[in-house]
């Protein structure tokens, strides 16, 4: 597809073009091998020198077909799918750090995500230092070290709703050498381009916004193409330097800025982890990418028309939606998502944790779950749930107080939404 499509063709129709005679919608390729008349023409591909498929647990035709797609929407060079979004995070920064590494991450991020870094990639030997999304340049330029490899963010912070200043974090990350990646779930494509701002990688869970329906779990990695690992070589050996395990390749030479990172993501850490996505399941994530930039329209009007309505409720401490005229982070909300932001509105009942609980329970509409960006509007207490590996320091560095409340709007009629509301609030 031609790059100057606009991003709603590119939801439609991106990734795939059917030839003559062809199936109209993407075909699932269910097999886990592939069948060749030579050995020769197979070892070809083990070599990483031609193209194609011999097993799914590295590539598959289906999976790279959806990729495409949201490369395109990003304005990426290359991507891949992985199992879960939690995958995605980690293969985006594992494929560049490794033991006695260091990484910097702003510390308003999702629960998992944090635990990820802050328990186990710990484990692994990998240390992390966790920033203010807040924090003055020279605080931010003080968290890195001779041996920080990246720098890792949220566009719209899960679930504390900060907004990050991209291109500060850009600016600090190129002034030492290594990559901004940017989780950007809950903005998507459709109403934030990170790689715009000076982003390098982005990574999405797309089991949410992307899928839609809850019906699939996904994660991607796209890469902007434009980090030159070369001229940081020392840095990042495992993309500079032949790699052993697979046949003295050396990424950056053979694939260049546009396809080293993604191939040694998906040559390395696909092969020896597994993580990869099902053939299923990327076909049902297609489904949702093609109605993903009608759905956020609805996403955020319901969005605000919910923030409003609690901002003027007496039973409500605080409301935090990165839409609501003159929040905190509205300037930056400007500068990066002037279209719109998410459907997910953050805000405290009066009463703290226990009026929190008890307004959930007293919901009809929305669904205690799990999840955000269903069609269907769910709610969740993340202290209890998502981030309850936190103690209460670490959940106020996160953004997420006792009495949070992460209400995700669906696609249903905003009054009805509001009426439930005003009734759980009681």
């Amino acid at each position: 597809m031609e790059k100057n499509y606009s991003r709603d063709t590119i939801c439609v129709q991106g990734g795939y073009t059917a030839k003559n005679g062809e199936p109209r919608q993407i075909p699932i390729i269910q097999s886990t091998t592939f069948r060749y008349e030579t050995g020769n023409d197979m070892g070809k591909l083990f070599d990483l020198e031609a193209n194609g498929y011999f097993y799914s647990r590295l590539q598959n035709p289906t999976c790279d077909t959806v990729a495409a797609k949201i490369a395109q929407l990003e304005g990426g060079t290359a991507a891949m799918l992985t199992s879960s979004g939690q995958a995605a995070t980690f293969y985006a920064v594992f494929n560049i750090a490794s033991a006695g590494d260091h990484v910097v991450s702003s510390a308003a991020i999702y629960g998992g995500s944090y635990n990820l870094f802050a328990v186990t990639m710990k484990r692994m030997g990998i240390e992390f230092t966790f920033v203010s999304p807040d924090c003055t340049e020279d605080e931010l330029s003080a968290a890195f070290r001779p041996n920080t490899k990246a720098v890792f963010g949220e566009t719209i912070a899960n679930p504390a709703l900060t907004v990050l200043d991209i291109e500060k974090f850009a600016k600090a990350a190129h002034a030492h050498g290594v990559p901004l990646i940017i989780d950007n779930t809950f903005a998507t494509p459709v109403n934030c381009n990170p790689f715009k701002f000076g982003a390098d990688i982005i990574t999405h869970s797309i089991t949410e916004d992307m899928d839609g329906h809850v019906a699939s779990l996904g994660g991607c990695i796209v890469d902007s193409g434009k980090f030159d690992w070369m001229a940081h070589a020392d840095k990042f050996p495992g993309l500079t330097t032949p790699d052993d395990s697979y046949h003295g390749v050396t990424y950056a030479e053979r694939f260049g800025l546009g396809g080293a990172f993604i191939t040694k993501a998906t040559a390395q850490l696909m092969r020896d982890f597994g993580s990869m996505q099902s053939p299923q399941n990327a076909f049902y994530l297609n489904l949702g990418l093609e109605s993903l930039h009608v759905r956020m329209k609805r996403h955020c009007e319901n969005g605000l028309a919910v923030a409003k309505y609690l901002s003027q409720s007496d039973k409500v401490a605080w409301v935090k939606y990165p839409g609501l005229p003159g929040g905190s982070d509205w300037d930056l909300v400007q500068k990066y998502m002037p279209n719109g932001t998410c459907g997910v509105v953050s805000f405290g009942v009066k009463g703290g944790r226990e009026a929190a609980e008890t307004f959930m329970s007293r919901l009809k509409l929305a669904a205690i779950e799990t999840h955000v960006a269903d069609a269907r509007t769910c709610c969740l207490h993340p202290a209890s749930t998502t981030h309850r590996q936190m103690n209460d320091a670490e959940l106020l560095a996160a953004g997420v107080s006792p009495d949070l409340v992460r209400f995700s709007c669906g696609l249903e009629g905003s009054d009805d939404l509001i009426a439930d509301i005003e009734q759980a609030l009681g």
